[in-house]
């Protein structure tokens, strides 16, 4: 199943305007760069101080589960090294595939800042992008489907995780 809907994504594949919009929505999710800087902007102001340090904290943690760990434990190769079909459009990497970073630390971050509770109107656009870049992992060839969904459910973890942790939830004390 995983390599048919990845299969099916790549054939939307021929229009210059979606292939560079999708490479361009996979290089803002590099080391979660676009999440990093909407957290380090957010800790600019002492209003939104806490957002930024809640969406930093998930950031981290989604590397640490995702990047470090469950990457290195799964082991599953790309599907670029795999199924003769994938010709991806961004540089190979050598890491692992499974599951997604991107989309791990893309939906940490949304989810910490919908659970902030700071500006939701930002709330959907965030996921938004967040989706967006998901599904560019998969148009560029880097990840299998599964790989993507796993990223999303662990991205919504850590923010669920970090939430959880005592000291996050006194807000006021980051406003000060």
């Amino acid at each position: 199943m995983d390599e048919s809907i990845l299969y099916a994504i790549l054939q939307l594949r021929g229009l210059r305007w979606l292939d560079l919009s999708m490479i361009i929505l996979s290089w803002l999710g590099n080391n979660g760069l676009i999440w990093c800087v909407i957290a380090a902007v957010l800790l600019l102001r002492r209003k939104t101080r806490y957002s930024g340090l809640f969406c930093a904290a998930a950031l981290l943690l989604s590397f640490l589960l995702c990047n470090l760990l469950l990457k290195n434990l799964v082991a599953r190769p790309r599907p670029y090294e795999v199924l003769a079909f994938v010709h991806p459009l961004v540089p190979l990497l050598k890491d692992f595939s499974f599951p997604s970073g991107h989309a791990s630390a893309s939906f940490a971050a949304a989810m910490a800042f919908a659970y902030s509770g700071q500006n939701k109107k930002w709330v959907i656009p965030l996921f938004a992008l967040a989706i967006l870049i998901s599904i560019s992992r998969l148009y560029v060839g880097m990840h299998y489907p599964s790989d993507v969904l796993a990223g999303l459910f662990l991205g919504l973890f850590c923010a669920w995780v970090i939430r959880r942790i005592k000291w996050f939830q006194n807000k006021e004390r980051f406003n000060k």
